[in-house]
């Protein structure tokens, strides 16, 4: 049954839309970017305001922990719904990409509200996302006096980073991370009007591929034409891996029906696509082969030249060069392993090398597993209403075709908890990019299903509280 003051609660949120946006926006001015040690100080900084917020707000044993090697973390609970109350655990990260300060717009730890959208480094990808909970929170204290369910908080310093030391502190604190179900907020909506669910993540691996067929360079008016070229046989191998279109058709997945009827629902055309990814005038998206966009996005594997050898502007010599080499980032498919991929590259690589070439593949880094995800059990019809009341539409099942540490560990760690990953990017929030945005309707509406979400997974009661073993 509802709680009884839960409109009352959703009404308050959406009242302090503007004191929201000025607290996220505190946040967004301190340049908390964890792969730099010059701002480690930065995300310390950080930590401490939002402990001292979270306190201020009603929690329990708000604080800043720390790990050997790690950049800290805030933890957070208020644990007095009692034990018939599922315990939710609500999980965000703090810390920032870096910027390339000449292809901002506007500055990147300066918050810029432009039309509908905020502008800053931060904006969704995560600060919007745990601070749509914080608001939703502090709208259940201060009109209830209290929270429908135990709720915990774990807000990271290292996400941008991989997530390196979260296990760690999992294995150092595991009362903190003790929960029924997990709302993982760091994802993306397919729209504005429609918002996601992800229920699976592309893996990611770098290889290096080296051709060589020279003890030294060679001079090309004697032997060009009569040797193989390594830099000619090696973009030769890279056009062997991609079919005509250009996309990896290497480890290709058998997409089952379900997956395929999901991704018809989801509302990624040519347009979005193109203005998403700011494809320049005349240029236009793959062509689709009738497999909806979001398999190609989320369900099959990719590759990105990182970098070659082949020589640079201003290294011109006429000479076979005796070696060249690339290294390829292949996103891998949700439940494709970095060991299954290596193999099927490594055979498609060095079987017949072009001009008979010395052929070697190295794995260089296997940066994230993939995750494929079935939600199960109540929480989710649950998630499902609460959404509807906030936005007029349950979360549609998506994937991200970016490779996420955190939730990948989540899965190995808490997989047979509910595990609902939300957010409040969109198609146009350039994450990771210059000009980074969030929607200023879609965090209203994220603050609102917040409210709401709380209310439908505390209605659970025992049914979600896991038993004791």
């Amino acid at each position: 049954m509802p709680h009884p003051q839960v409109d009352a609660v959703a009404a308050d949120a959406r009242s302090r839309m503007d004191e929201a946006v000025a607290q996220l926006c505190q946040y967004l001015r301190v340049p908390a970017i964890s792969c730099l040690p010059e701002h480690a100080a930065d995300v310390r900084k950080l930590c401490d305001i939002v402990r001292d917020d979270l306190e201020a707000a009603g929690f329990d044993r708000s604080r800043v922990l720390d790990a050997p090697g790690a950049l800290p973390l805030v933890a957070a609970e208020w644990l007095h719904a009692g034990p018939d109350k599922p315990t939710v655990l609500i999980y965000g990260h703090l810390d920032l990409q870096p910027v390339e300060i000449e292809n901002w717009h506007t500055p990147p730890h300066e918050p810029v509200i432009k039309g509908e959208r905020l502008y800053a480094r931060g904006a969704a990808d995560d600060m919007g996302g745990w601070v749509s909970h914080l608001v939703a929170l502090t709208s259940w204290m201060k009109i209830t006096g209290s929270l429908p369910c135990n709720v915990k908080l774990i807000i990271e310093g290292e996400e941008e980073i991989g997530s390196p030391c979260l296990e760690q502190f999992m294995d150092l604190y595991p009362a903190a991370f003790d929960a029924d179900a997990m709302v993982l907020t760091d994802c993306e909506n397919p729209s504005t009007e429609v918002p996601g669910l992800t229920v699976s993540l592309r893996g990611l691996i770098e290889i290096e591929v080296t051709c060589q067929a020279l003890h030294a360079d060679g001079h090309s008016g004697l032997w060009g034409g009569v040797v193989p070229d390594p830099c000619i046989a090696l973009c030769q191998l890279i056009a062997r891996l991609v079919d005509d279109d250009g996309r990896l058709k290497v480890g290709r997945r058998e997409i089952p029906e379900s997956a395929l009827e999901m991704a018809h629902k989801v509302p990624i055309s040519a347009d979005v696509i193109a203005d998403g990814s700011h494809m320049i005038d005349g240029v236009r998206p793959l062509p689709l082969r009738d497999v909806p966009a979001p398999i190609w996005m989320w369900r099959q594997p990719a590759m990105t030249v990182l970098s070659t050898t082949l020589p640079a502007p201003g290294k011109e010599k006429n000479a076979v060069r005796k070696a060249a080499s690339a290294k390829l980032s292949v996103r891998l498919a949700p439940d494709q392993t970095a060991v299954e991929m290596f193999a099927a590259l490594k055979a498609a690589l060095t079987v017949d090398p072009p001009g008979g070439v010395k052929v070697t593949v190295d794995q260089v880094h296997d940066f994230g597993e993939g995750w494929l995800y079935e939600p199960k059990g109540p929480a989710f019809p649950a998630a499902d209403r609460a959404y509807q009341k906030a936005w007029g539409h349950p979360l549609a099942r998506i994937g991200v075709g970016g490779s996420i540490p955190f939730v990948a560990l989540f899965g190995r760690r808490f997989g047979d908890l509910p595990l609902i990953l939300n957010g409040v990017m969109d198609p146009k929030t350039t994450a990771h990019g210059p000009n980074e945005s969030m929607h200023l309707g879609v965090f209203e509406k994220a603050i609102v299903a917040n409210v709401y979400l709380l209310d439908e997974l505390a209605a659970l009661g025992t049914e979600l509280v896991r038993k004791a073993d």
